[in-house]
């Protein structure tokens, strides 16, 4: 449970970042407008502590974990939305981080306790422990970048984004199949220049097609924070140049993304 325990540990810190972005805001900071359309900073945070819920109750009653996903069926393009606006609706900014942090500490808990090799219901695939905290720092660390776009805030990369550019890379196909294209049939390279210059690798060194960049920029365009127009990722051969337009590391419908700068 090493590698797990790791995982768990980055996702505690992922969450302990954002968190102090957020925890001295006042109300009119929480009712502000993020990158997302329609949501303020409120419903970025109500988002992840419904969704660390949720998977709190896919580790611990899984059976009832399928209503959820009955419920999702019957509104795919919205029930994400839906779910962050009755969060906002029910809490008062105070109240809605002391559910966040409540919930994800449970979670952390729930997974700690999973026994290995345990996979858990999900709106996709199963997930493994790993999966699930993989995909719960994604999310942190993708809807705290909104946040902290709102908030006029640089933040600093770390190597925490290696768990964000795996999940982004291994949904390389999906990313393909959501928009009813084949996906390529070979691997691809993928080489990304982490914050203290180390090289992460994927795929095999002699493939054709090949994507080089940042780490950060890299995790920025397949959480779709930001238009690849703006972003130092560069794809070499035209089924990865094609991948870069469509890259996204979540599950569910096609993401429309940003707009280039260019055109805001």
């Amino acid at each position: 449970m090493s590698d797990v325990a790791a995982v768990l540990d980055d996702l505690r810190s992922e969450s302990e970042e954002l968190d102090l972005l957020v925890a001295g805001l006042n109300a009119s900071q929480w009712a502000g407008a993020t990158p997302a359309e329609g949501w303020t900073v409120a419903h970025q945070v109500a988002h992840l502590s419904w969704t660390d819920e949720v998977a709190l109750l896919s580790v611990t009653e899984p059976e009832r974990f399928g209503d959820e996903v009955d419920r999702a069926m019957k509104d795919p393009e919205g029930f994400v939305d839906r779910a962050a606006e009755e969060v906002v609706a029910a809490y008062a900014p105070d109240a809605l981080l002391v559910r966040w942090r409540t919930g994800r500490e449970r979670l952390q808990e729930a997974l700690r306790a999973a026994p290995s090799g345990t996979r858990f219901p999900w709106y996709g695939p199963p997930m493994s422990v790993a999966s699930m905290a993989t995909g719960r720092l994604m999310e942190t660390w993708a809807h705290g970048q909104d946040i902290a776009d709102a908030l006029g805030v640089t933040r600093a990369p770390t190597a925490r984004l290696r768990h964000v550019a795996r999940i982004g890379v291994r949904a390389r196909d999906y990313a393909f199949l959501v928009r009813g294209i084949q996906p390529p049939g070979e691997e691809f390279r993928v080489e990304l220049e982490g914050p203290d210059g180390e090289l992460i690798v994927y795929g095999p060194e002699g493939a054709d097609q090949r994507v080089t960049g940042p780490l950060h920029d890299f995790c920025l365009l397949v959480t779709q924070r930001v238009h690849r127009d703006d972003l130092a990722v560069r794809a070499e051969g035209a089924d990865a140049d094609t991948w870069l337009g469509i890259a996204q590391a979540f599950a569910g419908p096609a993401g429309a993304g940003r707009a280039p700068k260019s055109d805001r």
